[in-house]
């Protein structure tokens, strides 16, 4: 067995002080400076070396120490110097070690300057903000979330927010300084760093957090990665004793149990493809619902919040719609049971403490109208509700992933029977996809067709004029991201070109992945809506705000309970004659409706009147409808 010596020993302890970074290496050289000093000093003492002062005197070990020891600092003194060779001597060599130590000393100091540079470029520094909303992980989506979060928080003193991902640094400041402008009172903090990594994601102070937006990555299994942060801020160590209010997206419905085992209560978890199949099928089936939902999703106009309304309690839901004037009420969300309703049956009462779930301009715009001030509700223009008629209807689909099994099941939820899908992709098995998630169509019959949806020929053939709707799919499941949306936007742009020749319009939705390549297809009218991650995004951003609005949004676009519709006018007032919007929601109340808006068809094709829609109007003021306006309501069917 090899016996380690004492100059290995010496060696080993003396390479881990090294190793201890710049302070101890300052230490060293402080070290090997007092005692070259010192060792000169008491040389030229002992020696005799050193000249007679003025006084006659030798002078003492402290004179010479400080003599020594001016050497060492600045060598441009020595060239005075007088006395015997052996004093010149020793003050030479004390001279050269000096000018050796001082330059080791500056290399050391400038290595450790850059080295703190370098750490701090890398991001791993602690962030010292209190009440800050944390974006956790990198994909496109977080530009609209970013600003999202700054139109919401621009009332807001000190706000941050706080983004730690496994990427640069500087770049991601880079990205964000390009593509967004923060205004002076908000901060945008990025640190480099693992989120699943407990001890890298303290680094963004969670404690102290507002909220927690956690981003699924690009790969494989997004949603593994998601579940895996989760984990990471519920079950570390050093977690604060009150729940985190965390903000999540799983693409995978399969993911979502296990999800919701790990986030407990915690989370608000979004499922992102079940909530863009259901905004993608309401959208495609009713003209104008696109304008809504972005007008509801985003910080920029009306949005949903929740309060409690005390002044409310004992009320019956119906009559409290006209408690408000520049606000619409739409729903309820109980104390009792936690419970979440959008138009609740209209004889329900609000009782104390449950909150209300109104659309307004912001926050700081809810108020009750002034005591006395009566509804302006005129009963001889409410008119009789006529019978719905609803008719199969007729939608193509071009393209497939696996969201098309999850849109064909939803599709089928609300169309009449009789309807009819024809499905036109190239390569893929749809009707073993559909036959995997066990779809079963009650009011729906499914056509398959092989066919390149980028092809001018196939898409001729199609006779496109004979569908209500068009649903164009990204190829996302055979192809990579970018390359899946290029097929796409060619795809609609035949379908533009087809509509635009033919003089007719189409109801077209399509599905993009990246939010970037959704600039490039801009929307040209209502009808021509293109969904992508950006609503989730918005969703995410809106939830961060309000925990409570994850309900709300569940409710929202799901087949039970009440969606958005718009109907009809004549169906609610008589036409051609001025109401106030007090007597739409009294006509809508009493079939059990709630409305928020109106669509006026003169402007549909004007963007700049955001297609004629107009949601959470002021009540008292009159408006004028005509054949083809529509009233915007929650109900049931």
């Amino acid at each position: 067995m090899r016996k380690i010596t004492l100059r290995e020993e010496l060696r080993y302890r003396f390479d881990n002080t090294l190793a201890k970074g710049t302070a101890a290496l300052i230490a060293w050289l402080f070290l090997a400076s007092a005692v070259l000093v010192a060792a000169s000093a008491a040389l030229v003492t002992l020696g005799g070396f050193a000249p007679d002062g003025e006084d006659g005197e030798r002078p003492g070990f402290l004179s010479v120490l400080w003599v020594t020891l001016n050497r060492t600092l600045d060598p441009g003194t020595l060239g005075g110097d007088t006395g015997s060779y052996a004093y010149l001597g020793a003050l030479f060599a004390v001279t050269l070690g000096g000018i050796f130590l001082v330059s080791i000393l500056i290399g050391v100091l400038t290595q450790g300057i850059e080295d703190k540079i370098e750490e701090l470029r890398k991001g791993r520094s602690f962030v010292c903000e209190r009440d800050h909303i944390i974006i956790l992980g990198w994909s496109p989506q977080i530009f609209a979330i970013i600003s999202e979060l700054i139109i919401a928080n621009e009332s807001r003193k000190r706000a941050a927010i706080v983004i730690l991902a496994d990427r640069d640094k500087v770049e991601m400041e880079d990205e964000i300084r390009d593509r967004i402008d923060a205004p002076p009172g908000i901060r945008i903090v990025c640190r480099t760093g693992s989120p699943i990594d407990p001890a890298e994601l303290a680094i963004v102070n969670p404690r102290d957090s507002r909220a927690i937006v956690v981003l699924a990555h690009d790969d494989e299994n997004p949603d593994a990665e998601v579940i895996k942060v989760i984990l990471a801020l519920t079950n570390a160590r050093d977690r604060r004793p009150e729940p985190y209010h965390i903000v999540a997206e799983i693409r995978d419905e399969a993911n979502m149990e296990a999800a919701r085992i790990v986030a407990g209560t915690e989370a608000e978890l979004l499922p992102v493809n079940q909530l863009i199949a259901g905004i993608t099928v309401q959208t495609c089936r009713q003209s104008g619902l696109s304008v809504v939902y972005q007008e509801l999703l985003d910080f920029d106009g009306d949005e949903i919040y929740t309060q409690e309304q005390p002044e409310l309690a004992g009320k019956k839901f119906g009559d409290a719609l006209f408690a408000y004037r520049t606000s619409s009420l739409i729903g309820l969300r109980r104390k009792k049971d936690g419970r979440t309703i959008l138009n609740p049956p209209m004889d329900t009462v609000i009782r104390k403490g449950d909150l209300v779930v109104l659309v307004a301009e912001d926050d700081s715009a809810i108020e009750l109208a002034k005591k006395g001030e009566k509804p302006d509700i005129d009963e001889d223009a409410i008119g009789e509700a006529a019978p719905e008629e609803r008719a199969p209807e007729r939608a193509l689909f071009l393209g497939w992933n696996r969201r098309g099994a999850i849109m064909i099941g939803e599709l089928d939820r609300y169309v009449a029977p009789g309807s009819v899908v024809k499905i036109v992709a190239e390569g893929d098995d749809v009707q073993a996809a559909l036959d995997a998630r066990g779809v079963k169509l009650q009011n729906l019959t499914v056509t398959v067709e092989e066919g390149d949806t980028t092809s001018r020929r196939v898409l001729d053939r199609l006779e496109l004029g004979s569908y209500d709707h068009i649903i164009t799919l990204s190829s996302s499941d055979r192809l990579a991201p970018q390359a899946a949306d290029a097929r796409t936007l060619v795809t609609l742009l035949h379908l533009r070109d087809i509509a635009a020749r033919a003089g007719r319009s189409f109801s077209i939705v399509s599905e993009m992945l990246d939010v970037r390549n959704r600039q490039l297809a801009e929307v040209t009218q209502a009808d021509d809506f293109i969904v992508s991650d950006r609503l989730v995004s918005l969703m995410l951003s809106q939830i961060a705000e309000n925990k409570l609005l994850g309900a709300v949004f569940a409710d929202l676009f799901s087949p039970e309970g009440s969606e958005v519709y718009l109907k009809p006018a004549e169906g609610y007032v008589k036409l051609d004659a001025p109401v106030s919007f007090y007597t739409v929601v009294e006509a809508a109340r009493r079939r059990g409706h709630v409305a928020i808006g109106y669509r006026l068809h003169e402007h549909a094709g004007d963007v700049d009147q955001a297609y004629g829609v107009c949601v959470n109007p002021d009540k008292a003021e009159k408006v004028t409808f005509t054949a083809g306006d529509k009233v915007i309501v929650l109900a049931e069917s």
